[in-house]
């Protein structure tokens, strides 16, 4: 498990991608407080992802935040069931 993100908000458009995505709250807090693994993308941005069944499928929920500021501010979230294409074998 990697290093989880415990002092966050989430930013209007945040919200907004979640609700046109149908992911849950829940499910967003869930990945922030517990990830299976956490990658920089951007100086200041990481992601944090989860395998999480919904709706009797196995997504992968990417949760993109920007560590930079205090609190760190969920910029956006989305799902995927390319699992393969953004998981990252441990070392």
């Amino acid at each position: 498990m990697a290093e989880p993100i415990e002092q966050y908000v989430i930013t209007p458009h945040a919200l907004f991608e979640m609700q046109r995505r149908n992911i849950a709250e829940t499910v967003v807090r869930s990945v922030l407080a517990a990830p299976e693994q956490r990658h920089p993308v951007l100086p200041g941005r990481h992601v944090l992802q989860s395998r999480v069944a919904l709706t009797g499928k196995t997504y992968l929920v990417r949760v993109f935040v920007d560590i930079d500021r205090n609190p760190a501010e969920v910029v956006t979230v989305y799902r995927t069931s390319q699992i393969a294409r953004y998981w990252r074998a441990a070392p």
